[in-house]
């Protein structure tokens, strides 16, 4: 147990960290800092592609049948985009943020479960979720205070927020380390809410008219994951 709180706590200390690099960030060229900015949210959607393709689908997968996984996929994108209809009719900017949850909860849940199950692999899946966190924290602060929202108030949200992760690992640990299924179908809804917020919210952002750099963190992003997941395997 002290061995998630601890993993499950350095991945979610990424969150705080990513919207403190957020705060500090003073580019002094506006055309420097607005493509830096356009970047890194491309990165930090590259990074979700990458858990959704490499870590959420293939462990869904692994636990459910074929039919199964296509159901929850659909099932969480549509939970999604009920949330961001909600969102959009409240005027929250949040989209970011939930991003960020969507696939740090349930990675973190799959962080336990691998704990219990006595796998090697537990170090590396959580400096995974420490590198998707760190740029996923900067874009959900930039969001946030470009919205108008007091930057100490934001970095005090993402470490409760943070402490979300070592909760979510220990409940893993403790209670589905013996029930795959749901482990599974959890994941497989988390992956669908996280395509929707791509393509919905996170891929309009990252554009940039005739930049390349955008495009290029996207793919950057991936590849982070990428790495991770063949260091893991």
């Amino acid at each position: 147990m002290i061995q998630v709180i601890l993993l499950a706590g350095l991945a979610g200390a990424m969150i705080p960290l990513g919207g403190w690099l957020a705060a500090h960030e003073h580019i002094q060229r506006h055309w420097l800092r607005n493509e830096l900015r356009h970047t890194v949210i491309a990165f930090g959607g590259g990074a979700l592609l990458s858990a959704v393709t490499l870590v959420l689908i293939p462990n869904g997968d692994a636990a459910l049948g074929d039919f199964a996984v296509i159901a929850w996929i659909a099932a969480g994108a549509m939970v999604m985009a009920s949330v961001d209809a909600w969102l959009t009719h409240s005027g929250s900017p949040k989209a970011q943020l939930v991003a960020m949850l969507s696939d740090f909860i349930p990675e973190a849940i799959a962080l336990g479960a691998v704990v219990a199950s006595g796998e090697g692999s537990a170090l590396l899946l959580a400096l995974l979720i420490a590198l998707q966190n760190l740029p996923e924290g900067f874009n959900a602060y930039r969001e946030q205070a470009d919205a108008g929202m007091h930057g100490p108030r934001i970095l005090r949200r993402f470490l409760m927020l943070a402490l979300l992760g070592p909760f979510a690992a220990a409940g893993g640990y403790v209670l589905l380390a013996d029930l795959p299924q749901i482990t599974g179908a959890l994941m497989l809804a988390a992956a669908g809410a996280i395509l929707y917020l791509i393509f919905q919210d996170i891929a309009p952002q990252a554009k940039l008219r005739n930049k390349r750099g955008p495009a290029l963190g996207a793919v950057a992003g991936f590849l982070l994951g990428l790495f991770g997941d063949l260091v893991i395997g």
